[in-house]
This record gives structure tokens, sequence and C-alpha cells, in this order.
């Protein structure tokens, strides 16, 4: 059986060079993110995707894991090597420390890319050249503007830009507007390549509904880290004012948030349900099955999960910031950020108007099919890697 495995890998490999693909195998490391299999975030189900779908192309991905978030590692996933290290697991640290041991440990893996995630390591980043080592950086968005950070953190995170637009040999930008703000900024070049989105069938695995007590087409979802900018309070509040029996599921969670979470989840409107942070088959059956996706966010970049409700075909209402704007276009509908008023308007008319929700869901779904698709993102990141090792 692992003759023939190996023997199908080799072909899918030949006709990948044939058709155009990778010209040399690479080595890659994957550093910033929690790790793989993703069970927090954006930036993990990105590295997620890309380093398996390089691995499917016969590269060597190794992705760095946080213990505490991996208490019982895993060496190997779907062919990507895992590499665990420990952190010191408070909300200053935690993200620092894994990436200053992430990048010791890379010196001595001899890898021909080191791939950051997060602005917030870029400290660490000029590290694995002096093994020479081609550097790339996915900044993410602009998190300074968080309002969970004090001035020091604030401070942090700025410095932390200005080198990220130094040490690199390249950033890629998955939003037009982060890679502006970097060209303005610092003249600081970036390529642009999009977060890529699965796409899923409608109504998939409507059996695993049942837990939540919803029915398909029948409530409104949010899913997003449970913190203030992400504004998981303002959607509460402008559904507690939405005349409809469907339900509101607030799908997520987030360290260091208790207190929080705690206000949020006190609302005595039973519409309302918190299932906690939910992955895999769960999360993509909540996806497909929803009436409406709703996104509050006010700070950061490209958020995954509207990219992911519309690949599953959802009519999305967001908040109208720039990153929002630009990952939906004409494929959703907006309201004005941090406005629950305009959110619960917004809200009702689309409880009062399924043919427009209809309507909405198959632009959201064209748009997604055609400039947020997982294969043409690794091709781009593939791309980007080696033209830096063969220049």
């Amino acid at each position: 059986m692992a003759a023939i495995q190996q023997l199908l890998l080799l072909s899918t490999l030949g006709a990948w060079r044939l058709l155009g693909g990778f010209t040399s195998v690479m080595r890659i490391a994957v550093l910033g993110t929690r790790g793989i299999p993703a069970n927090y975030g954006g930036f993990e189900t990105f590295a997620q995707e890309l380093s398996v779908r390089l691995v499917q192309r016969g590269h060597h991905v190794t992705v760095y894991c946080r213990r505490a978030n991996y208490p019982e590692p895993l060496e190997e996933y779907r062919g990507v090597q895992l590499v665990t290290l420990p952190t010191i697991h408070t909300k200053s640290l935690d993200t620092l420390s894994h990436a200053f041991l992430s990048s010791l440990h890379v010196l001595g893996r001899g890898v021909d890319i080191a791939l950051y995630c997060n602005s917030a390591t870029s400290c660490f980043a000029w590290l694995p050249r002096l093994r020479g080592a081609k550097v790339v950086m996915n900044p993410d968005g602009l998190e300074w503007e968080r309002a969970k950070w004090g001035w020091a953190g604030k401070a942090f995170y700025k410095l932390s830009e200005h080198l990220a637009a130094r040490f690199p040999h390249r950033l890629v930008s998955d939003s037009h507007v982060i890679q502006e703000y970097y060209q303005e900024k610092f003249g600081c070049p970036s390529d642009y390549a999009a977060y890529g989105a699965d796409i899923v069938e409608r109504g998939t695995d409507r059996e695993l509904l049942a837990e939540f007590g919803v029915e398909p087409e029948r409530y409104f979802l949010f899913v997003s880290r449970l913190e203030p900018e992400n504004n998981a309070h303002l959607v509460v509040e402008a559904f507690e004012h939405v005349k409809t029996d469907m339900n509101l599921l607030m799908v997520g969670s987030a360290p260091f948030a208790d207190d929080y979470i705690r206000k949020l989840t006190n609302t005595s409107d039973k519409r309302i349900i918190f299932p906690g942070a939910l992955y895999g088959e769960t999360y993509r059956a909540l996806q497909a099955n929803a009436y409406v996706y709703v996104n509050a966010m006010e700070v950061g970049g490209t958020h995954p999960a509207i990219l992911e409700a519309m690949g599953a075909g959802n009519c999305v209402l967001v908040s109208d910031i720039a990153y929002n704007v630009e990952a939906v276009a004409e494929a959703g509908v907006q309201f004005r950020s941090k406005d629950a008023e305009d959110c619960r308007k917004k809200m009702q008319w689309l409880a009062d108007n399924p043919g427009e929700v209809s309507r909405f869901r198959a632009r959201a779904a064209e748009r997604a099919q055609t400039q947020f698709n997982w294969d043409d993102v690794v091709s781009q990141y593939e791309k980007i890697f080696e033209r830096l090792i063969t220049t």
C-alpha cells in the first residue's frame, strides 16, 4: 500500500511540473501561528491550508506549534512536520516567546524559506537569514489598533511594523489595504496574495445542527474571537431588537477575555446561543446552513470567517470598514461600523426579505470561487518562494 501511495504521489508531482508548477523541491518553515491542525483562528487555518497543499506539491514543510494549544503534540499532520515548543503563556508574551524559540530552532533545520505570520514576530525575522534562508512575512492587519493593547503594546506593534518593512526579504499582504499601508508609510512594496476560502456545498451536514437547537436557514451566524474590537456586544444588542423567531449563534471564544465574555453571555434573549469556538465539520455545517452571516469587526485585516461564509454560499452582513468592503465588494450587505442601530435595521431588512438574501448568496458564492480559491492562493505563495530562491 505504501509503495502504491508513493507511486501516486510521484505521478501527481510529475503532472504538476508538466502543467507549469514548481520546478524544485523547497524546504519551508511556517512560524508565528499557534500551529496546526487549526484550533484557534484565521492564521492557523491559513498555515494548515498552505502547508498541506505545499506538501501535496512535493515540498518539505515544517509548522511550529505552541504547547499551550497542543498539550498532546503531534509530530506530523497530513505530511507536514510539526515542531511543538513552549511559550510564556500570557497575553503579551505568548506570540513573542514562541517566535523567539521557533526562530532559534529553525536555524538548525536548513530551510530555504522561513514564512513568518504576524508582524509581532518581525523582531526575530533576521535570525533565519544568518543561515541563508529567505524570509517572507505576512504581517496581518494593524494590530496596534486593537483596544485590548495598552500604550506599551501599541508602541511595540508600531515598532514591529517598521521591522517588518526591513528584516524580511519580502512581505505578502492578504489585503490591498495593508499592501498600500506598507507602501505609503514605509516605502515597502509587497506582493498581494488573498486569504483563501473553502467552497462548501449549501445545506451540507444539516444533521449536525441538532445539538445547537437550530434549524437550517433559521439562524443568523456570528463567528469571531469574542473581543471588544470585533463588536460581538454590538451584534447581540442589535439582534435583541430584531423582530424574528430566528436564532443568533455567537460562535467563538478568546483567551484572556473572560470578563468580556461573561458580560456578553448575560443577555436575557433566549434566541441567542453561545456554543463556544467550533472547528471542522461542525463549523462548516453552521456556515453552510445559516440564514445570514454577520461580522462587525472595526479593526484588523481580512477576516477569514467572512470569506468562509461566502465560500459556503452565505449572505454576508458586514461592518463597512475598508477590509470588509474590499472582501465582499458588491456581494454582501454593509452597515455603518460601530452603529448598533444600523446593524439592527439591516438585520431586520434581511429577516423580512428572503428573496434578497438568496440573491446575495449567489453573488457571494461566485466571488469566493473566483477570487479566494485556496489552490490559487498556494500557487501565488509558491511562486513568491521560488522567485526568492532563484534570484
